[in-house]
């Protein structure tokens, strides 16, 4: 008889395959072991637990080898039978299982690919993401970390993260994924707590991590924008050389304002720093002055430590890019343009790549 719950239809011809193959000693055909495969992949497509099913069939085991109107039968063939019996349904529940992970991770896959880039109606996307956990009704904030590896879904480091972030906040609508190598955390707008621990725990476990922060972004094409937002800050942080470990998109809004006219932006780079091109050297050894002194707040001493020259040398420089541009990279009324221009350069990648 069934036990813990589990329909009988799952032991049909059960105790007809004990009785027959523990009376004569005999295993179990091929077709007796693919019946009980069978009902196994059925029993897990239905969501039945292997634990309960085995417990099933030694209660049926049990309950067939105590029935007096049975033969009298062999205990080493009876649980022969037994072992080959459970082993095949056992099979067929794993297989199902196997199956239904793919698919799963498959769905999951796809519904993070059309997430992060906006591919799929907005409408059936908000449907979808509530089976993730996700109410894409409401505001989101992204988190990308970038490391020195690319990394996929199932790699030590994103599930690290993803454990310490369940073990913190529990269930909190955060969905952590990896995308193109990064890490990827999508949380509620309003829970930067989220965001925070998700950047020190990235920071911690990931090998040369930089983390990037995108704005709160409402609605289900936020977190398409949330995301850009962080991809766009790691970006800008490589062609600038930032090093600081959490950007966040809200502190360098100035950036995409600087190249959104990009002609403009080029002819200001060429009109003031075009004739540090006629230098001994070129302009890429002034230009790199120039960030020098203008990240270090325009003091000589620190700007000469960081580029290993002596402040004599430095002074000889800036003097050299004040005789060749007409500005005078310490006077506070041409430094806004120098320093504009400066952070155009590294942002259109020049002079190594010519306009």
């Amino acid at each position: 008889m069934p036990s813990h719950d589990i329909p009988s239809d799952y032991l049909d011809g059960y105790a007809r395959i004990l009785a027959d193959a523990s009376a004569t000693g005999r295993g179990l055909t091929r077709a007796e072991r693919e019946s009980r495969s069978a009902l196994g992949e059925r029993a897990a497509d239905a969501g039945y637990g292997l634990r309960a099913l085995v417990g099933a069939h030694l209660a049926a085991s049990r309950a067939y080898g105590a029935d007096p109107a049975v033969a009298p039968v062999s205990t080493e063939a009876l649980l022969a039978a037994v072992e080959q019996a459970v082993d095949a349904f056992a099979e067929g529940h794993e297989r199902a299982q196997r199956l239904a992970i793919r698919q799963e991770e498959a769905a999951r896959r796809e519904f993070i690919d059309d997430l992060l880039h906006g591919r799929s109606d907005l409408g059936l996307l908000a449907e979808r993401a509530e089976r993730f956990g996700l109410h894409l009704s409401f505001a989101h904030t992204v988190a990308v970390a970038q490391g020195d590896c690319a990394y996929e879904e199932g790699d030590k480091e994103p599930r690290a993260v993803e454990h310490a972030l369940a073990a913190r906040f529990g269930d909190r609508s955060v969905l952590v994924t990896t995308k193109d190598g990064r890490l990827v955390c999508v949380a509620p707008g309003d829970q930067a707590d989220v965001i925070d621990f998700f950047a020190a725990r990235a920071l911690a476990v990931v090998e040369g991590a930089r983390v990037a922060v995108g704005r709160p972004q409402p609605g289900p094409g936020g977190v398409v924008q949330s995301y850009e937002e962080a991809l766009n800050a790691l970006d800008l942080a490589d062609r600038l050389e930032l090093a600081t470990p959490v950007l966040r998109a809200a502190d360098l809004l100035v950036y995409p304002v600087l190249t959104r006219d990009r002609q403009a932006m080029a002819d200001l780079v060429l009109n003031t720093l075009g004739p540090l091109r006629a230098a001994r050297g070129g302009a890429g050894p002034l230009i790199g002055t120039l960030v020098a002194y203008f990240d270090t707040g325009c003091v000589a001493a620190q700007a000469a430590r960081r580029l290993k020259l002596s402040v004599r040398a430095l002074t000889y420089r800036l003097e050299r890019i004040h005789r060749l541009t007409g500005t005078n990279p310490a006077d506070p009324t041409h430094r806004y343009t120098l320093q504009t221009a400066v952070i155009g350069a590294r942002l259109l990648d020049w002079p190594e790549r010519p306009f």
